[in-house]
């Protein structure tokens, strides 16, 4: 009989990571956290570089800024995490917009029940997005690249390209308006964060989003309703898009053609810097919100220190340059460690 002492082992330590890839796995791991350190460098780095950014009318301005880009950023970073994209969010504001300018102007309608139509109207041309995408099998990139010329020139041939004026002051409180010293605009982007981000965190729905992001033929396999919560998405997308283009009508008093023209690439850049996979599955609309915020805190500086505006095309189109390149690049690091 022989006696074998055994000892308690333990488990091998896991291999350290280099820097790079330890950086990239937290930033991957935690979204939101790496954006919100990224805001307050960004933040700090403003304020030193110009006394005028922290001051009660510059953060007002730029809080109204945020709202339209904000809203429009929302519905864009659903379909992300859906793994799908709408490049006609821009025209769908743009058109609503228009049309609350005639049917206010033009139609004599009432303001508000304008308002309602052209909510309805924004969700219907996301819906329509949604419907062509699911039941014609076709990508969303190429659709809503199409789709954003069917409505764009749709506004061209309402307006032949001149402003509608005349805009009832009933509703500039919805664009102008302050709520103990916070613009509507802002609150508005407040409330809607706050709704989208219940939904796909605590119920079923955002689960469903988030799955379907992942693996859409596993999410088809288990029983859920893909084409149906595409098709919701891009309604969702719709809907928020023409709030943002309503609101900006309520803020300028005229319904102007080139509505929407700058909300395509800066809502994209947006959700990439605040974490939203360019594959779908993963991030968030808060996030999505934060990374709008570094944009425009990047544009303003730009308008402080007396840069011309056409440089902003070039920095939104840096920024998304840069936020998918280093995107690209977290997840090779990540993929090459798993």
């Amino acid at each position: 009989m022989s006696l074998e002492t055994t000892f308690p082992t333990t488990p091998p330590t896991p291999p350290r990571l280099p820097p790079l890839r330890r950086l990239a796995a937290r930033c991957m791991r935690n979204p939101l956290g790496g954006v919100i350190a990224a805001l307050v460098l960004i933040f700090g780095v403003s304020c030193l570089l110009s006394p005028h950014f922290l001051t009660g009318f510059n953060m007002m301005i730029m809080a109204r800024a945020l709202a339209f880009i904000g809203l429009v950023t929302i519905g864009q970073s659903i379909l992300m995490i859906l793994g799908e994209l709408d490049l006609s969010v821009g025209a769908i504001g743009g058109l609503a917009g228009i049309t609350g300018g005639m049917l206010m102007v033009q139609a004599g309608l009432n303001p508000w029940l304008s308002l309602v139509l052209c909510l309805l109207l924004g969700t219907a041309c996301g819906m329509l997005n949604g419907v062509l995408i699911t039941q014609l099998r076709l990508h969303s990139l190429v659709l809503t690249i199409g789709m954003a010329g069917v409505y764009g020139g749709a506004i061209l041939v309402a307006t032949k390209g001149v402003a509608i004026t005349g805009v009832p002051v009933d509703i500039s409180f919805l664009g102008r308006g302050l709520v103990y010293g916070v613009p509507v605009p802002f609150i508005v982007l407040l409330a809607c964060l706050g709704v989208v981000a219940f939904v796909m965190v605590r119920t079923p729905v955002g689960r469903y989003v988030y799955a379907i992001g992942s693996n859409p033929e596993a999410a088809r396999m288990l029983g859920l309703r893909v084409d149906a919560i595409r098709i919701a998405a891009f309604a969702t997308a719709g809907f928020l898009s023409a709030l943002a283009g309503i609101l900006m009508v309520a803020r300028l008093g005229t319904a102007q053609p080139s509505i929407g023209d700058t909300w395509v690439l800066a809502p994209i850049a947006a959700a990439v810097i605040g974490g939203v996979a360019t594959t779908g599955g993963l991030g968030s609309p808060v996030g999505a919100v934060l990374g709008a915020v570094i944009i425009g805190m990047i544009e303003n500086i730009i308008v402080l220190f007396g840069i011309s505006p056409y440089w902003q095309s070039v920095v939104s189109g840096g920024i998304v340059v840069l936020a998918i390149s280093f995107d690209s690049l977290a997840r090779r690091y990540l993929h090459r460690e798993a």
